[in-house]
């Protein structure tokens, strides 16, 4: 069974598993983005440069044709995807899948054209171009395969049967060979992604309750904010309330413990698509994407307050209370700085009046 699954997973998800895959898959998709942007260009320039050189030597006329198909599709890919496509959506890997299969017909043309000759046009295309593409390589299997069946089938009525027979064991083996290959690849890139996503992890991970790190909130806030699409938001600073108390108390085994149960509630609450991390001792920081409602806001700040009433110190005759400071974010602010601040202010003010358990910007503040 377990070599049942190691091949599983080699021909469905490049050789790790489905969770892994399936986390860094669009750092794949960027990749074959990128790679191919590059693929498109050539492939632009090298087809008009043939069919150039098509119209001065006799040898290539015959293929003239095909060069000016060719070159007009790379042109209109190269255009898709250098201004239309997103680096990351399924359209730019359908285009990249498109283009190997026009690369394969143009193998195929080719051939037809030197129909007594044996099919080596053909057959680099199913070495070279699974080379340059991270997906599953089951899709790619399903591609080479389909394409030397098709043109196997083609062929048959044009090549002489001798060229044909050599052709078929050739595009059998190499086809066989071209998928090894691409999963072997693909298995080897793959791993390189899931590495540098565990390196990135740990390092916007903080080592204590497993939340972002101040540096991580911080770049992901910031990285929203200059989203011009994204122009609400409402950032939560907050603390525990007489942390160095119970510190010097209880010890600091029992403070670890404390944070530790405050992040995790704090995971609980926040569990959609929120920015939530620890910016060092006692201090968090919340924020909520896509609102800007008060409402949302003391909801919010209402279900922190609840939540830490579940951690309870061990001798049961201290509550665990928070200071929390809210700012709304309308898209005035142009960094985290500028939205830290104003909740900074509003923390300060909650700090100030032991009456009020949150304050929201300036003077709004809720008992």
């Amino acid at each position: 069974m377990k070599v049942l699954k190691i091949i599983r997973n080699y021909v469905l998800y490049c050789g790790i598993e489905k969770d892994e895959y399936n986390a860094i898959k669009k750092d794949a998709y960027v990749s074959n983005y990128d790679v191919w942007r590059v693929l498109h260009c050539l492939m632009l320039a090298a087809f008009a440069f043939l069919f150039l050189l098509s119209t001065f030597f006799e040898l290539m006329a015959p293929n003239r044709i095909y060069y000016l198909i060719e070159f007009v599709y790379s042109l209109g890919a190269t255009c898709l995807i250098l201004f239309v496509l997103k680096k990351d959506s399924i359209l730019a890997q359908f285009l990249i899948y498109l283009s190997i299969s026009m690369l394969f017909l143009f193998g195929a043309l080719i051939s037809q054209n030197h129909p007594e000759l044996p099919s080596t046009t053909f057959i680099v295309m199913l070495l070279i171009t699974p080379m340059f593409m991270i997906d599953k390589p089951y899709f790619m299997a399903i591609e080479l395969t389909a394409a030397s069946a098709i043109f196997l089938v083609w062929m048959h009525g044009v090549k002489p049967d001798d060229v044909w027979r050599i052709d078929c064991s050739n595009i059998i083996i190499f086809c066989l060979v071209g998928i090894f290959l691409h999963i072997i690849a693909n298995s080897l890139r793959i791993k390189e992604f899931v590495l540098t996503r565990r390196i990135n992890i740990q390092k916007d991970t903080d080592d204590l309750t497993g939340l972002k790190n101040k540096g991580c909130v911080t770049r992901q806030i910031n990285l929203y904010m200059t989203d011009e699409s994204k122009d609400k938001g409402i950032m939560i600073l907050l603390d525990i309330n007489h942390f160095k108390s119970i510190n010097d108390t209880y010890g600091h085994d029992l403070g670890d413990s404390i944070i530790i149960q405050f992040g995790k509630m704090l995971t609980d609450v926040f569990n959609k698509n929120e920015i939530v991390g620890r910016f060092g001792g006692d201090e968090f920081v919340v924020f909520i994407k896509d609102t800007d409602s008060k409402d949302d806001a003391y909801d919010a700040a209402l279900r922190i307050i609840n939540g830490s009433k579940n951690i309870k110190l061990p001798d049961g005759e201290r509550e665990i209370t928070s200071g929390i400071g809210i700012a709304l974010y309308h898209g005035k602010e142009k960094n985290y700085s500028e939205i830290f601040k104003k909740a900074d202010v509003a923390l300060y003010k909650t700090k100030a009046d032991r009456t009020v358990k949150f304050s929201i910007n300036e003077n709004t503040e809720e008992e």
